[in-house]
């Protein structure tokens, strides 16, 4: 009990909790020194991973609770298994590449962002979900308060950022140059990814501003992976 304890105060929960299971099923004296050593740093590096994954996951804010592993891969959905393989390796985040998924209204724009997000957060990765509206408006609030600069910095600094609904109406002056200014700051370093329920030639005109439109557009298009979701609303179907 005096070692179980020690690792508790040392802040090891990995190895406290492994340490008492190996007592309890009485593995503890079957073991070598070498093989106890590394069975005790393997729980507490799991341990560790699992608590930084729900940190990012909670930090994330993510609309939906999903999974690559739950995706409905079909091509004739628009989702192609090699692509997501390739998405799923998480390269295109370290390389600051961006992901924009379109499709209809119901089809699973933000499961799939979401899911995305949730598989960022479990390589160790910090995402950031957002509805586009909802984030203008507070970046509006934060003009008010004196917080922008702050709140610019910490969108900035998260690997990931998810833009949700995109397009749901034309952004006004202020709302385009926010727009640009997160887009400016991740343009090569960090990843975004888009949903819209708009075909992406429709983006210009809800930017609008053809000088901060072309900036924006150019600078997420460019180097960009594009997934456009087909078929009927998958919510229809659950009803």
């Amino acid at each position: 009990m005096e070692i179980q304890k020690q690792f508790s105060q040392l802040r090891l929960y990995g190895m406290s909790r492994s340490w008492q299971a190996l007592q309890e099923t009485r593995r503890l004296h079957e073991l070598s020194l070498t093989e106890g050593i590394e069975l005790l740093l393997q729980a507490e590096e799991e341990e560790r991973i699992n608590k930084r994954f729900d940190r990012l996951q909670k930090k994330a804010k993510f609309r939906y609770q999903a999974s690559i592993e739950e995706l409905k891969i079909n091509a004739s959905r628009g989702l192609d298994k090699d692509l997501l393989s390739t998405l799923a390796t998480g390269e295109y985040i370290s390389k600051g590449e961006s992901l924009l998924v379109t499709g209809a209204t119901g089809c699973g724009k933000s499961y799939l962002a979401s899911a995305m997000g949730h598989h960022a957060c479990a390589q160790g990765y910090k995402v950031a979900y957002f509805n586009v509206q909802k984030l203008l408006l507070k970046t509006k609030m934060a003009r008010i308060d004196g917080t922008i600069i702050k709140l610019l910095e910490q969108i900035s600094k998260t690997n990931l950022l998810i833009l949700d609904d995109f397009g749901l109406t034309h952004l006004e002056h202020q709302q385009r140059l926010d727009l640009m200014e997160m887009i400016e700051d991740r343009h090569g370093k960090a990843s975004t990814i888009v949903a819209s329920q708009l075909p992406i030639t429709n983006w210009y005109e809800i930017i609008g501003e053809e000088t901060i439109a072309d900036a924006i557009l150019d600078r997420l298009i460019h180097t960009s992976y594009r997934i456009e979701l087909k078929g009927e609303s998958l919510r229809r179907k659950k009803q």
